[in-house]
């Protein structure tokens, strides 16, 4: 019989994007019985991570712990890493896969010195790995420091459907009353690190500030989810604050503020998505930028910039792309970063535009769910992922007759 065993080395139980793709991953390879899949805790970057329990259901979390540990030296079809550093050097099975992404469009020096490599082409010239990335913007930043381009393929992280989805109007004023937020707030939400130099945080807070002087009779409330267990979110935030409003518009803007900082589960998690009434991202460099998919997937509009890796996921029926510009610069160690700097009239404007337009917003509720659920989900994740590791198993993709439509807004990204 064809050898169908995957060898996975990743994170497990930490509120990391690598290792929540990991585990959604892993749950979904454990559900189909061709597969043997074994699994190799890789150790977290930081001393001050901390593994955390119960971010998925009881039974969930108990076939992610009974995955086996392979022997020494086993071999198997596929090896998959998931963790950082990144290693790319081949493995003992027949194929090496590296998850990784770039967010400023390029490999640094302080990621190869992380690595403890010469350069990213020569570890990748020298070894027979793949590298597996979630956006074109990523694998353009791969390539643009000196991979191997035709052993750079893009599969896109995905959402549980089961998990993120959208609530109807009863569902949601129940759910707000239950989380102490009045039934009127009109919410914006961010999810993320809360980092201002590649997030945009600070982009978000200047406008939600000019949006409170000119709707002063309205209750808006901005909501922001950080990850305190791996990064000093609300740090991040205070200092932004601080750098683009006036103490008059910090003092406005600290009593509409919601923060969320402690880890939740996926589900509480989704809860905060399904609350709110519009998803904003104004991000400069992000390797694929999951929450905007998982808003979506519940139902919700989404702003977010244009030009970078969201574009492999939105579409006008759903979503609202800020202009970009395409900006270059060197950091202290000369590396040549790439980011899309938002325009923030357009960023304001678009945030009034969604106050404005409850049928663009029940027309997301509809649409962008739909197009989550037909496109990516982690089953269809899964499926084009072991078409890499395993083409020998060959899965089919499904596709619906899911029709676009054409831009509302005639709009079209000014990226120079």
């Amino acid at each position: 019989m064809f050898d169908q065993s995957i060898i996975v080395e990743g994170w497990r139980f930490l509120p990391h994007s690598y290792a929540i793709a990991n585990q959604f991953q892993l749950l979904e390879m454990l559900k189909r019985p061709q597969l043997k899949i074994y699994h190799q805790d890789a150790p977290y970057i930081s001393q001050d991570w901390q593994a955390v329990s119960g971010l998925y259901p009881a039974e969930a979390e108990e076939k992610l712990r009974q995955i086996p540990s392979p022997n020494i030296d086993q071999t198997a079809s596929a090896t998959l890493r998931m963790a950082a550093p990144w290693n790319l050097a081949s493995s003992n099975s027949k194929k090496t896969a590296v998850f990784a992404c770039t967010e400023w469009g390029a490999v640094t020096q302080s990621i190869i010195r992380g690595m403890k490599i010469k350069s990213l082409a020569d570890a990748h010239g020298n070894s027979d790995s793949v590298i597996i990335t979630a956006s074109d913007w990523s694998k353009q930043g791969f390539i643009r420091s000196g991979a191997v381009p035709e052993r750079v393929r893009v599969v896109p992280l995905g959402v549980d459907p089961q998990i993120y989805f959208p609530l109807n109007t009863t569902e949601k004023l129940q759910l707000r009353q239950q989380m102490g937020v009045n039934a009127d707030d009109f919410i914006f939400l961010n999810v993320g690190l809360m980092c201002n130099h590649s997030q945009g945080i600070g982009y978000l807070l200047r406008a939600f500030a000019k949006l409170i002087e000119r709707y002063p009779g309205r209750s808006l409330k901005l909501i922001l989810k950080g990850r305190d267990a791996i990064f000093p979110s609300q740090d991040s935030i205070r200092q932004a604050s601080q750098a683009v409003l006036t103490e008059k518009e910090i003092e406005a803007v600290r009593s509409r503020i919601i923060y969320v900082g402690k880890t939740l589960t996926f589900a509480e998690l989704a809860q905060i998505y399904q609350i709110a009434d519009v998803y904003v991202s104004p991000y400069i460099a992000e390797g694929f930028n999951l929450p905007v998919l998982e808003a979506i997937a519940c139902g919700l509009p989404v702003i977010c910039t244009a030009g970078g890796p969201t574009d492999d996921f939105i579409h006008a029926d759903f979503a609202l792309p800020i202009e970009s510009k395409l900006h270059s610069n060197h950091n202290t160690e000369g590396d040549l970063l790439y980011g899309v700097i938002p325009t923030f009239e357009h960023l304001l404007y678009l945030m009034e535009y969604i106050i404005e337009n409850l049928e663009f917003r029940q027309q997301a509720q509809i649409s962008g769910p739909a197009w989550v659920k037909n496109h990516f989900t982690w089953q269809q994740v899964v499926d084009q992922l072991l078409e890499i590791l395993i083409p020998a198993t060959k899965p089919v993709l499904l596709f619906t007759n899911y029709q676009l439509s054409q831009d509302p807004y005639n709009f079209q990204p000014i990226i120079v």
